[in-house]
């Protein structure tokens, strides 16, 4: 999957269009492909898939507490049907400045934190995303914005920050080998089969009977 960003120098609210990140204006260092890809790949023979891009790799995913008691049931006119509630999840994203090439003083480190900051810098710019605010076709069925399910998805990236202990831990578990990255808490993924389980008559009436001595 890839992502194209605009990104330009008069203030302007960047937007995803298809493709790379692209400056507007003349500066070759603020063009950078996205790729959604597995960071720990790096250095394991898969470089070709990594290298000069902005890596975005999904390396937790928890399940969104506060809404865990959700109704067991959907009601229509005449019955209740009965399910499994929804599970809703957050993914913590991570974003990879994977730069190498370059001589000094644009190396490739600097290179690398020059085209991070942009990704923060259009996350910061749109941090809500929606299939309504799309600028670029979605495939079906993510069109249909006359469906419920699909007019309500809604996506919102919050950054994380985390510790040097819990950066060195995560870097540890991807290989061990740190390049410029940030994390983004992704809220919400909502998954369900909507599969019933049984349904049940409503109740449309009580009645009550009293006895008089």
């Amino acid at each position: 999957m890839i992502f194209l960003v605009k990104i330009t120098n008069d203030r302007k609210r960047p937007h995803i269009t298809s493709g790379r990140i692209v400056c507007l204006h003349d500066c070759a260092w603020r063009s950078a492909s996205v790729v959604v890809e597995n960071i720990s790949l790096l250095g394991a023979g898969k470089d070709d898939l990594l290298l000069e891009n902005l890596v975005l790799s999904v390396v937790n995913i928890e399940q969104e507490n506060s809404l865990k008691n959700a109704a067991v049931y959907q009601k229509n006119d005449s019955s209740a049907i009965y399910e499994n509630p929804p599970i809703h999840l957050n993914l913590y994203v991570l974003v990879s400045a994977n730069f190498n090439s370059g001589t000094p003083p644009n190396n490739g480190y600097l290179l690398a934190l020059r085209r991070l900051s942009l990704a923060i810098k259009f996350f910061q710019g749109k941090s809500v995303f929606t299939p309504a605010s799309s600028t670029i076709s979605l495939p079906t069925p993510l069109n249909d914005l006359s469906n419920p399910e699909i007019s309500s998805l809604k996506l919102v990236l919050e950054l994380h920050s985390l510790s040097f202990e819990q950066v060195n831990h995560l870097w540890g578990s991807l290989g061990g080998r740190q390049i410029p990255a940030v994390l983004y808490k992704v809220r919400m993924v909502t998954i369900s089969e909507r599969k019933p389980l049984r349904d049940a008559p409503l109740i449309q009436e009580v009645q009550i009977k009293t006895q008089m001595p």
